[in-house]
């Protein structure tokens, strides 16, 4: 870390509970579960004080310390259902850490194919964007919104998601190359300032910077769809994963 940056941390978010892929932060893929990939990812990136997994797991947070991590409490059960927003653990945990931060990054581990380049990158684009609050992580859109379509409540009849009827040619009867670009946020990478939580009560403040990932760094697991792809990307070596220094987590007895 050089004496010119800001001091900063990284959280690692990893709850218990995913639905959609089942124990989806300690499943193990090639070897690690993948919770190792983010941890090795933040540290390695070289840029963080601490690098922090917030959990609500006591399981979790076993394998996070193996790999590496801090877990100096756990998450209150109510900031970690399915539809807690990040901003509730967020705030409580910047409020509870006797340390203060100007900086801090979420490196989710729902993105294995994401290293410490990305991480570096990122946190060197915030740096260089003084008028930003935070970046995130974006890529261009495969399913453009101007192509899609609302249905009315009996299904007779459909009409576009986006008015276009100011222009000469609609954007669903255009070629996709002719459409303005549009970018979808992928879940690889946020960084920010700390201080737009205590300021905005959000944890990207209100004016954001786009970071373009590359390649599979913003490949997301979601279901189990995903999860089959990202085994065989790892098996074949299409995407490679960060180097994990540590030995594979052993399984409970």
């Amino acid at each position: 870390m050089t004496r010119a940056t800001p001091p900063a941390i990284a959280f690692v978010p990893a709850r218990s509970g995913s639905e959609r892929v089942p124990g989806k932060n300690v499943r193990r893929l090639a070897g690690h579960p993948l919770l190792a990939y983010a941890i090795a990812t933040a540290r390695q990136a070289g840029l963080f004080e601490r690098v922090v997994c917030s959990t609500d797991s006591e399981e979790i947070a076993d394998v996070a310390r193996w790999y590496g991590a801090e877990v100096p409490f756990l998450r209150p059960t109510a900031y970690a259902t399915s539809t807690s927003p990040d901003i509730e653990w967020l705030a409580w945990t910047l409020r509870a850490l006797p340390e203060r931060y100007d900086v801090f990054a979420l490196i989710r581990s729902t993105n294995p194919f994401r290293g410490p380049d990305a991480v570096q990158r990122g946190f060197a684009q915030l740096l260089a964007t003084p008028e930003a609050d935070s970046v995130r992580a974006v890529e261009l859109v495969k399913q453009h919104p101007g192509k899609m379509w609302t249905i009315d409540g009996d299904g007779r009849t459909m009409a576009p998601l986006l008015d276009q009827s100011h222009l000469e040619v609609a954007w669903h009867a255009g070629q996709y190359q002719a459409l303005p670009r549009v970018y979808v946020q992928n879940s690889a990478l946020e960084i920010a300032w700390t201080r737009v939580v205590e300021e905005t009560g959000t944890r990207e403040g209100r004016v954001l910077a786009p970071f373009l990932t590359q390649g599979h760094e913003g490949f997301n697991v979601d279901d189990e769809d995903d999860w089959s792809r990202a085994e065989a990307l790892a098996e074949s070596g299409a995407a490679p994963l960060p180097v994990v220094e540590a030995d594979p987590y052993p399984p409970h007895a």
